[in-house]
């Protein structure tokens, strides 16, 4: 991706939206934005416990630290090993794509694709703390460290798109060109994740507000 792509990116997404559970924003805000390898570090999570959330989670679970509180890691109900062994490359086996999620904490890059999530199985009937993140203020401090995929990297099902070690490319090396020319704006990434996580999302953040599927029902924080 050249800069002139970079810069239209940012001016077609320039909202980063990431999903997280009722009640968590205090915290985030607090300690940071992590991924789930870096969460159960910071939360001191060891042994069969942590081996058993950084496998595939068929429900969210919650996680407490008597220091820190709580934090809830979001399930993986999209996924199976089955469904990703017919669609991982490189020689991946779903442990390994497991391990690259929990390396990461996820954006989308629209608003769109964040109410699909909202609207999404038993999200539906929950409300979520939705960080909206400045595009252009992220990619500026944390551009090395970002990564870009063209698919819902946590979603594979029946005829899931192929997926293996190329999926999550950085800045630089992204092919926007190519999917400028076969999709619409909005659509030419779909994830934006950092590695590990953002330790100063609040710093970003442009408000935070409590939604329950397409309905807004309070505004949690708001950049003065």
């Amino acid at each position: 991706m050249s800069e002139d792509e970079l810069s239209e990116l940012i001016r077609d997404c320039p909202v980063l939206y990431h999903m997280a559970a009722a009640g968590s924003w205090p915290s985030i805000r607090q300690h940071g934005l992590w991924g789930t390898t870096a969460l159960l570090d910071l939360f001191e999570v060891m042994g069969d416990a942590r081996r058993a959330l950084e496998a595939r989670r068929p429900a969210s679970v919650e996680i407490r630290h008597p220091r820190l509180g709580r934090a809830v890691i979001r399930d993986q109900k999209p996924m199976s090993d089955r469904s990703l062994a017919a669609c991982l490359e490189d020689g991946l086996a779903p442990a390994d794509w497991y391990a690259i999620l929990n390396a990461h904490a996820f954006f989308s890059l629209t608003r769109a694709r964040l109410l699909r999530m909202l609207n999404a199985g038993s999200y539906r009937a929950e409300a979520h703390d939705v960080i909206e993140v400045d595009t252009a203020s992220l990619v500026s401090a944390h551009r090395s460290r970002i990564t870009l995929a063209a698919i819902n990297s946590g979603f594979a099902q029946r005829r899931a798109m192929p997926r293996g070690r190329s999926t999550f490319l950085g800045i630089d090396d992204y092919p926007y060109a190519e999917w400028k020319r076969r999709r619409a704006r909005g659509e030419r990434v779909v994830e934006l994740a950092v590695e590990p996580g953002v330790p100063d999302i609040a710093s970003h953040a442009r408000r935070v507000v409590r939604m329950q599927g397409e309905a807004e029902l309070e505004t949690l924080w708001l950049r003065g």
